[in-house]
């Protein structure tokens, strides 16, 4: 009887997230969660880039929103990678927040899958400056692009040498490597994956982002409006779980009961769960319907609660 009882309550619970907004699925806390959820900093990059927030404020901000973790996008302090007194004003407001620097997200530092073994080189180097900032500030990985032009096969081979030098230098200092799928190539989640697979480094992984799975758009571009190929995202996130390190949870709209209306986060938390993954899960609202910070609430109370029906689930 009790059994059957406990069934039914389970059974409630499980579909009720579902059928009932957000607001009003009760779920029990009996368990702590594996995985934590940090604020990305380009949920804020409206903020950021107009001068209303600045990076020390956007740490004091994640606290305030009761997140445990951010991370840092290199874009907003492109020029203080060796800027010590900048490093330090970080690293003193987020430990006296209580916040964890999980990582630096790193663009605009060349193409690691360049197929011009000078110009592949160069941006390895240059990426270099940003691994000695990340674990200076206490990072465990920066997040890197396997950007590429040209025939698909010679950008993987190409992409296999970048990695693994990257690699081998963040290796020196305790640090990991996460690459996203994030336009391009590296948006079709096979040809990534088989990428990570083979240079085969325990300290090289992936970044699942829920949404970056445009491999193409209008006009052949790597960037645009209207998508023209594209890798199934749930598909392409189930591939990358072996080798992600963290995990970026994209969200642009809500509908009136709280859930994203491109995404379906309990299909993107059962995959995640299956993985076995622990670790942080970082926040990225990335809509125009709400304002940055109403935006990011929204996603952050849907991913807990997407959280804890897997819980109950286990």
């Amino acid at each position: 009887m009790h059994r059957f009882l406990l069934s039914l309550l389970l059974f409630a619970v499980i579909t009720s997230c579902k059928n009932k907004s957000i607001d009003d699925v009760q779920l029990p806390d009996n368990k702590v969660p594996e995985i934590k959820i940090s604020l990305a900093q380009w949920s804020f990059h409206r903020a950021l880039r107009n001068g209303e927030m600045d990076n020390v404020q956007f740490i004091k901000k994640a606290a305030e929103m009761g997140f445990s973790g951010v991370e840092y996008v290199n874009q907003f302090f492109i020029d203080k990678a060796q800027d010590t007194a900048f490093l330090n004003q970080l690293k003193t407001t987020a430990q006296r927040h209580n916040i964890q620097q999980v990582l630096i997200m790193i663009d605009e530092e060349g193409n690691l899958a360049d197929t011009s073994l000078t110009a592949r080189e160069e941006a390895v180097v240059r990426h270099q400056k940003w691994i000695d900032a990340a674990t200076y500030l206490g990072c465990h990985a920066i997040r890197v692009n396997l950007y590429g032009y040209g025939d698909k096969k010679d950008v993987a081979q190409a992409g296999m040498d970048g990695l693994s030098k990257l690699a081998d230098y963040a290796a020196t200092k305790n640090l990991n490597i996460l690459v996203e799928n994030h336009g391009g190539y590296s948006s079709d989640a096979a040809w990534l994956t088989d990428i990570v697979k083979s240079v085969n480094k325990p300290n090289l992984g992936t970044l699942p982002d829920f949404s970056n799975f445009c491999i193409q758009y209008e006009g052949g571009n790597m960037w645009g409006t209207n998508c023209t190929e594209a890798f199934d995202k749930y598909l392409g996130v189930q591939l990358m779980m072996p080798y992600a390190k963290g995990i970026s949870a994209k969200s642009f709209d809500f509908g009136e009961m709280g859930y994203e209306t491109s995404i379906d986060y309990n299909r993107m938390m059962e995959i995640i769960f299956k993985s076995g993954f622990s670790g942080y899960i970082g926040v990225e609202y990335e809509g125009d319907s709400f304002s940055e910070e109403k935006g990011t609430q929204m996603t952050k109370k849907l991913l807990e609660k997407c959280i804890k029906e897997q819980q109950i689930k286990m």
